[in-house]
């Protein structure tokens, strides 16, 4: 018969690229997992993974399991948590995704002392650079910056975030600072790769109403903002950033924001949560820590120059 701790194992292994993997995520040794692999087929009578290929990849039988064991897993949880939230109690495990820089500066904090004053919480962070690529299967909360194309998940604003074009001093000593959008191509520009975003398409709305569709062909390109920014710093060309990134580096003068009068796009940060029924008291808990956490803005509560609409 199937027990609890199978289901949480085959969980687990069914979310991993490869038993290599699955070890790593459960604090054991690839032998071991591949030992209870053997035992759980064994006892159902069934080949639930194709060990025919490099990567783990499961059969029909292991998916259905995946599947309908994944869900009693998450139920049973839930019901714990439940149970103990009637005693007032914060229980239970929250599964957190969040993009690589802002989930480092900001989330991993808000996290860390979170589970500080609920200790009955265990937390999984993930950072991603595609969070809002990953199934709400997958996470309790999910943190994005910028806009969302499409969801059917329930929004929550956490924080104002202005996009900004900026460089630094010595680059513009050097290439001198463009006055209007079309300028851009006379530059050279850093771009960052993110959300599946077109990077290369800038786009700016004047005081007017006008807007600029600017192409640029930019000589450095990275899926990192921290390695983007630390080229501007360096003088390697211009960059679009988010405030919360570079409105320090802007205060104290080692970035300059340009083209003042245009306007990009904002990249409001949101919190996205499953539109399931039943949601956790630690995932609300957690959503007002973090929102407690940002309020004042961070990036805000000095004067760095941005200008903010």
């Amino acid at each position: 018969m199937l027990s609890i701790d199978d289901l949480r194992f085959f969980a687990t292994l069914s979310v991993s690229s490869s038993l290599a993997g699955a070890a790593r995520e459960l604090g054991v040794t690839p032998p071991a997992v591949t030992q209870r692999l053997r035992l759980l087929e064994a006892k159902l009578g069934l080949r639930l993974v194709d060990r025919s290929t490099r990567h783990l990849r499961l059969t029909d039988e292991g998916q259905f399991l995946a599947s309908r064991g994944g869900r009693i897993v998450e139920e049973i949880l839930k019901l714990g948590a439940d149970l103990a939230a009637r005693k007032g109690d914060v229980v239970g495990h929250l599964r957190i995704v969040a993009p690589f820089g802002f989930g480092r500066r900001f989330v991993a904090p808000a996290v860390a002392a979170f589970r500080t004053e609920n200790p009955q919480v265990t937390i999984s962070l993930t950072l991603s650079e595609s969070p809002v690529r990953l199934g709400d299967d997958r996470w309790d909360l999910l943190v994005h910056v910028g806009e969302l194309k499409d969801s059917s998940l329930i929004v929550h604003r956490l924080a104002p975030n202005e996009r900004v074009i900026c460089a630094s001093p010595s680059y513009l000593a050097a290439r001198g600072e463009p006055r209007q959008p079309e300028d851009l191509k006379g530059h050279d520009c850093a771009a960052l790769r993110e959300n599946d975003e077109d990077v290369t398409l800038w786009r700016f709305t004047e005081a007017a109403g006008d807007t600029h569709a600017i192409r640029i062909n930019p000589q450095l390109s990275s899926n990192d903002g921290e390695v983007v920014r630390r080229w501007a710093i360096a003088g390697l060309g211009i960059i679009m950033r988010s405030e919360w990134d570079v409105a320090e580096d802007l205060r104290e003068g080692r970035l300059v924001q340009v083209l003042n009068d245009y306007h990009l796009a904002s990249a409001d940060i949101v919190v996205l949560l499953g539109a399931r029924e039943g949601r956790t008291a630690r995932t609300a808990l957690f959503l007002r820590y973090l929102s407690d956490a940002l309020s004042p803005t961070p990036w805000r509560s000095f004067d760095a120059g941005v200008q903010h609409r």
